[in-house]
């Protein structure tokens, strides 16, 4: 799926593009032989438009704004890691999202804030278009549905880093609709369920191996059960897909559809989510492909390239080693999180030691020694081409199995303990009582440093965010720099979401309302 295709891309939505351009620009005639107004005809064409939505999926930068990789933002909030980055210069914008200070101005917040529109415009537009393209029923009912699920994709990660977004359906057609308003966080979900809901009886069960990392039917009811735990954790109650009422029952069964009928498992080998042999595996419900191909070197476009940027940012600065090279050690993980693990045989699989490096090691700010394993800057992922930091060859596991039997238990499914036990005995822990606290204590286990800890504390709770996420005193024994450079105190006032960026504040004349506590 990964093709860089543009030639259906238009201009961004709340970008200061729409206030910069001159007349004289606008009446330039295209450069290009293929342009919006002469290229959605054919089916081939229509599948060119649905990459490009597809291709928003792997985007962890903004040019000229910053690089916003989703795990490595998600884990720096949580409690799981810090900020780091060679010094604290460099690590400073990820250090106000770890320490819950964070700038209006933040330029990780607005990298994620015009990623995710970007998404929800080419959606729109594929939806807007498809009916009058050339092609078979049957390709339009599928990638009507495709499109459907990335629009909800982007809206629940916008929706759960910022709250207070505006909800658009349909492109943007002049000035007179650039000021839009914010809408009820409600609102929001209750769109994102319609999408995934009408969604799921139209996308396929299975894939073609030439066509994995396309949505099938089972992504979209991982992604409904997500959107709805956090959703009835932090606002309480149910979603309204249209006429259709997604409640806890309607969500286990979708669940419980998946786990009985796809076909999906758990690896033997708990290491195999994270390797290349495991990628589009068994265990791998929802996959967001990255690689080396194209070959990219472009240090200014590095979205241009499908390299995953965590795995860089979060590998050790290591140079001169076979194992490990030129990570940039952001993200480091707590102590409090390898206190947790001790003990579990998961944590070989989750952290790194400092202790397991070889070659020379830089040690970078807010260093503990700790980095994490799943998404690093291992040799198995090192690019065969192009620029070396810019093609890591990780794919991100969005949904694995084993998150769908945890998601189940927790909706109390009657095959609770069964789903609890299955997780455990995969790396040969015993039973324990299939408690709420025992679902959640696992789900931090099996899922540490893959950006879902934030979530998964959020949705229990400001006050339980505030215990979770404010610490101090906690120490390591290989930490460099004086401990409150370790200590991070959550703003409750905040509610764990992030500001609205002031650019787009700006661009709506007073139509937005800040998030409460900036």
């Amino acid at each position: 799926m990964k093709n860089k295709i543009f030639a259906a891309i238009a201009a961004l939505l709340f970008t200061s593009l729409f206030y910069s351009c001159s007349e004289e620009f606008l009446e330039l005639e295209p450069l290009d032989q293929e342009v919006t107004t002469n290229f959605y005809r054919t089916q081939e064409e229509a599948y060119q438009a649905l990459v490009a939505i597809y291709d928003v999926l792997t985007y962890q930068s903004t040019p000229g704004v910053s690089w916003a990789p989703f795990i490595t933002v998600s884990d720096a909030l949580s409690d799981d890691a810090f900020a780091g980055g060679g010094d604290a210069n460099d690590g400073a914008d990820f250090d106000q999202l770890n320490k819950w200070n964070i700038s209006t101005t933040s330029v990780v917040a607005h990298s994620i804030w015009i990623k995710n529109y970007i998404g929800v415009y080419r959606a729109n537009l594929y939806l807007e278009v498809i009916e009058d393209i050339e092609a078979t029923d049957e390709f339009k009912q599928r990638t009507i549905a495709e499109a459907k699920f990335l629009r909800a994709y982007f809206y629940l990660e916008q929706v759960r880093f910022f709250e207070n977004i505006p909800l658009i359906l349909e492109t943007i057609s002049g000035p007179s609709e650039y000021i839009q308003p914010q809408s009820a966080p409600q609102e929001v979900y209750n769109q994102i369920a319609k999408d995934l809901v009408e969604a799921i009886p139209d996308l396929p069960e299975v894939v073609p191996a030439d066509e994995a990392g396309r949505i099938t039917k089972w992504a979209a009811q991982g992604l409904l059960a997500r959107a709805y735990l956090f959703y009835d954790g932090v606002y309480g109650g149910n979603l309204e897909a249209g006429d259709v009422i997604v409640d806890r029952t309607y969500v286990l069964t979708q669940l419980e559809d998946l786990i009985q009928n796809s076909g999906h498992d758990l690896f033997d080998d708990y290491s195999l989510n994270f390797s290349l042999e495991g990628e589009f595996g068994v265990e791998s419900v929802f996959e967001i492909s990255y690689g080396d191909s194209p070959e990219w070197w472009d240090w200014e476009y590095a979205r241009g390239g499908n390299g995953n940027l965590a795995a860089q940012m979060q590998g050790p600065r290591v140079a001169g080693s076979d194992n490990w090279d030129r990570g940039w050690s952001f993200a480091p993980v707590n102590h409090k999180l390898a206190l947790f693990m001790a003990g579990d045989p998961r944590f070989e699989h989750t952290i790194l030691l400092e202790e397991e490096l070889d070659g020379t090691l830089t040690k970078g700010y807010q260093h503990t020694g700790y980095f994490s394993k799943k998404y690093s800057s291992d040799a198995e992922h090192w690019g065969s081409g192009g620029q070396f930091e810019l093609n890591r060859t990780a794919n991100h596991r969005v949904i694995r199995f084993s998150d769908v039997l945890l998601m189940a238990a927790e909706l109390d499914s009657p095959s609770k303990q069964d789903y609890l036990d299955r997780v455990r005995d995969r790396v040969g822990l015993e039973s324990v009582t299939a408690t709420m606290e025992n679902i959640l204590r696992e789900r931090r286990l099996e899922l540490s440093l893959e950006g879902i800890r934030l979530y998964d504390v959020l949705r229990q709770g400001t006050a339980y965010a505030n215990q979770e996420f404010s610490h101090s005193g906690i120490r390591g024994p290989n930490y460099e720099g004086d401990q409150q450079i370790f200590d991070v105190s959550f703003d409750p006032a905040t509610r764990g979401f992030l500001p609205i960026p002031q650019t787009e504040m700006d661009l709506m004349e007073g139509a937005f309302t800040q998030n409460d506590g900036y």
